[in-house]
């Protein structure tokens, strides 16, 4: 199949969303004539606009991807391509049921609304004819929650732009030992236990810097106050491209520790970035983590919702030097092997090749 085929990519995130690209730098490298369609923030109110888009172009394309969030865009991209009929390959990245329900508690499990999160997923996964996630443990996860074959996933770990987030020379820090986290504070992330640990830590001589806001920022700085934590520098969110600056300058980079049924669920990208900048990870122990990282080798994984076991872990940290330079250097070559751009961008050319190849027989 040549490298110039059409390709139309459809996603409720903007373009500076890491994932949205991610995805586009890897199609545009594979040289693949390549169409947008795309709002301009996160805002549900431009779908409709983005909906009208795919109908215009319905019949350009020779293989629609369907990008995050596609939840709500993949029925009508389905109805639009089915005369003439279009392979669509979905990246999926989340569940809405499992972020909706288990993560920010907005349903019970069995009620009406979780069954109607659940459909939305369910639906929009048996009208792709590829899903691509993460890591195996989703895929096993998923076709048992949503009743899906096997066969129609791919694997692809999450990647990074790694020409922006790679090891930076490291700074001075007054001698000041700097654990470093950011995110949107998801329930899952668990923020809460990151701030118990620093004020057990207060007295160590270890510094914080938690970049971000997001769902539980104000329940989390209010328990910061309280317990009259000091040694935390909140920052509020930064551009992509300077994240990797923040991160070289820590000690340690820290994952997710929620409690939640999620934290079991999910690799994400901190942990990943954290691996591209080559800085000790500290996260919470789970089956998607541990496909890519092994615990005291390439990380240090602890037990979730425990602030207790993460300050002893960036203590072992501190106090062993020899120890955060192995853990780096073996997660960086993790990551190097998993979760670069050109490993991304291989991955999922093959997986779009072979979906034109079986669309044109």
């Amino acid at each position: 199949m040549p490298a110039g085929s059409k390709i139309l990519y459809i996603a409720g995130r903007e373009a500076n969303y890491s994932r949205t690209h991610n995805v586009i730098r890897a199609l545009e490298a594979s040289g693949y004539t390549l169409k947008t369609i795309l709002p301009p923030d996160r805002s549900f109110k431009h779908y409709p606009k983005l909906i009208a888009a795919m109908w215009r172009w319905r019949k350009w394309p020779d293989l629609v991807i369907v990008g995050f969030y596609g939840q709500l865009l993949m029925p009508f991209v389905w109805l639009f391509t089915r005369f003439p009929r279009k392979p669509i390959l979905y990246d999926v990245y989340i569940s809405t049921y499992d972020t909706m329900v288990h993560d920010r508690g907005k349903a019970k499990p069995r009620s009406l609304k979780a069954f109607l999160y659940w459909l939305s997923d369910t639906i929009s996964m048996h009208m792709a004819n590829r899903i691509i996630l993460e890591t195996q443990d989703h895929i096993y996860d998923y076709c048992k929650k949503f009743k899906l074959d096997p066969e129609k996933f791919e694997r692809i770990f999450l990647a990074v732009d790694d020409s922006l987030i790679h090891p930076k020379p490291v700074q001075n820090k007054n001698g000041e030992f700097l654990v470093h986290f950011h995110g949107e504070y998801a329930p899952f992330h668990g923020v809460q236990y990151i701030i118990r640990a620093a004020h057990k830590l207060k007295d160590q001589g270890v510094k914080f810097q938690i970049i971000g806001t997001g769902i539980t920022y104000e329940r989390d700085r209010k328990l910061a106050e309280e317990l009259g934590v000091d040694n935390i520098t909140f920052i509020d969110r930064v551009k992509y491209e300077a994240l990797a600056d923040y991160m070289s300058r820590a000690d340690v980079c820290l994952g997710i520790f929620g409690e939640n049924p999620r934290t079991l669920r999910v690799l994400t990208n901190k942990v990943v970035e954290s691996l591209a900048v080559a800085r000790p990870l500290i996260s919470a122990k789970n089956e998607p983590v541990q496909e890519l990282v092994k615990d005291g080798e390439s990380a240090l994984l602890i037990e979730r919702a425990n602030p207790d076991a993460l300050a002893e872990a960036i203590l072992k940290l501190k106090k062993d030097a020899e120890l955060r330079r192995k853990i780096g250097e073996n997660g960086h070559r993790a990551f190097k092997r998993h979760c670069t751009q050109e490993v991304f961008r291989n991955r999922l050319k093959r997986i779009i090749e072979d979906m034109l190849h079986e669309s044109r027989h």
